[in-house]
C-alpha cells in the first residue's frame, strides 16, 4: 500500500519579538535585488518535550537580534525590494501528522508530493512581497518542525536563447569521497589543468552530462551560472558580524557541441575561468550592473548550481541536538541543481 501522508494544521499564529526592537525600513543591497527564490527546508528531531512551545520561545528571543525577520517585505520609491521592519512577527504554525519520522523516509531527496505537506505555504501569495521573511510549521507527533526562510538574489550577464519545452525528470545522485576523487582525476588526466577543486571538477561534470541528455543543437550556447563567495574578494573588506548578502553570480557560456565534445577539463576550465572573473571590481560592477540595467537572469538554456555542501543543516540545534535528517523539500526551479554535503563526515555530495 502506497504511503498517504496527512497532515491537519492549526490557524496560523505570530510569533513576535520578546523585547521592543528597532522599527523602520531595512534597505537591501542590490546583490539582493537579482535574483529572489523560496526554498522549503526540513529539519527533523527527537525529543518528548512540548517542541512547538520551546521553538516559540527560543524564536522570539532570536527575532530581537535578527528583528528584520519579524517584518514585512515591501518596494521602495525607486523599486527595490526593502524591509519594514515593524515587528509584526514570524509566522507559526502547529501541525500533527499521522505518522512517525521513520515512515517519511529519507528526505534528503526532495519529494515536494510529500515533503511539501510538512511546510506552510502562505494561502493565496502571489509573489514573495506577500509572503513574510520566515514562515515554519511544527508537527509535534513526527517531530518535523519546517521552516521556508532562504531567499537567493544575484546575477550579471543576460542572453536569450529558445525555452526548454520537454517535460524533465529529476533523480538524486549521491558521489561519495571515492567518486569524487576519481572525477578529480578525470578532469586532469589530459594536463590541460594543473588542478582542481571538487566543486569545479564536479560542476563541469554536471554541466557537460546536462547538456548532453537535453540534445542541445551543437551550435546552441548553454549557460553555467552560480554564485561566488565575495567576502574575500572585497576591498576593504566587509565589517566583522555583517550578515547582508555578500555573493555575485557568474557565468560561463560556450557552444554545447564544443562543451559534449571536448574532453572534461575543458568544462572545469570554464569554472574556473568565471571563478577568477570575480574580483572586487568584478563585484562593485555587479551592484552598479543592476543599479542601471535592472535586468534579472534568463534561465533559458542555462544551469544553476547552488552549492549547500558547507551550510550548517546538519548541525543546526533546536535544543534537541543535531536533526536526524535535514533537507530542502524541492527544487525552486527546473534550471537549478543544488550541491549537498552527505554522510556522516559529510565529505559525500548529493546532487539534487
Amino acid at each position: 500500500m502506497e504511503f498517504q501522508l496527512d497532515v491537519k494544521q492549526n490557524e496560523p499564529t505570530f510569533v513576535r519579538p520578546a523585547e521592543e526592537t528597532e522599527k523602520g525600513l531595512y534597505f537591501l543591497s542590490n546583490l539582493d535585488q537579482n535574483f529572489a527564490v523560496i526554498v522549503h527546508t526540513i529539519y527533523c528531531f527527537k525529543s518528548d518535550e512540548d517542541s512547538a512551545e520551546v521553538i516559540k520561545n527560543a524564536l522570539s528571543k532570536v527575532l530581537v537580534s535578527y528583528y528584520p525577520l519579524a517584518g514585512r517585505l515591501s518596494i521602495s520609491g525607486e523599486g527595490k525590494v526593502i524591509v519594514d521592519c515593524n515587528g509584526e512577527g514570524a509566522l507559526f504554525v502547529e501541525a500533527e501528522a499521522n505518522c512517525r519520522m521513520e515512515e517519511i523516509g529519507d528526505i534528503t531527496k526532495p519529494d515536494s508530493e510529500i515533503l511539501g505537506n510538512l511546510v506552510y505555504d502562505i494561502p493565496g501569495a502571489k509573489n514573495i512581497l506577500e509572503i513574510p521573511p520566515m514562515v515554519a510549521q511544527e508537527s509535534p507527533k513526527s517531530r518535523l518542525p519546517a521552516s521556508g526562510i532562504c531567499r537567493d538574489s544575484r546575477q550579471i550577464k543576460i542572453h536569450h536563447n529558445r525555452p526548454l519545452q520537454d517535460e524533465m525528470l529529476y533523480r538524486s545522485l549521491c558521489f561519495d569521497s571515492e567518486k569524487l576523487k576519481i572525477l578529480r582525476k578525470k578532469a586532469l588526466e589530459d594536463q590541460f589543468l594543473e588542478n582542481c577543486t571538487t566543486f569545479e571538477a564536479l560542476s563541469g561534470f554536471v554541466w557537460k552530462a546536462r547538456t548532453k541528455a537535453l540534445r542541445m543543437e551543437s551550435d546552441q550556447e548553454t549557460k553555467l551560472l552560480f554564485a561566488v563567495d565575495g567576502r574575500t574578494k572585497i576591498n576593504p573588506p566587509l565589517p566583522k558580524g555583517y550578515s547582508g548578502n555578500d555573493i555575485v553570480m557568474t557565468n560561463s557560456i560556450c557552444q554545447a557541441g564544443e562543451l559534449i565534445e571536448k574532453p572534461l577539463s575543458f568544462a572545469v576550465g570554464l569554472v574556473q575561468d568565471a571563478i577568477k572573473m570575480v574580483t572586487d571590481g568584478y563585484m562593485r560592477s555587479a551592484v552598479d550592473y543592476f543599479e542601471v540595467m535592472r535586468a534579472r537572469p534568463s534561465l533559458a538554456w542555462t544551469l544553476m548550481i547552488t552549492t549547500w555542501s558547507r551550510l550548517g543543516f546538519h548541525t543546526m540545534d533546536f535544543g534537541w541536538g543535531e536533526p536526524v535528517l535535514s533537507g530542502p523539500v524541492a527544487l525552486p526551479e527546473k534550471e537549478v541543481i543544488l550541491f549537498l554535503s552527505h554522510g556522516k563526515e559529510r565529505r559525500s555530495i548529493n546532487l539534487l
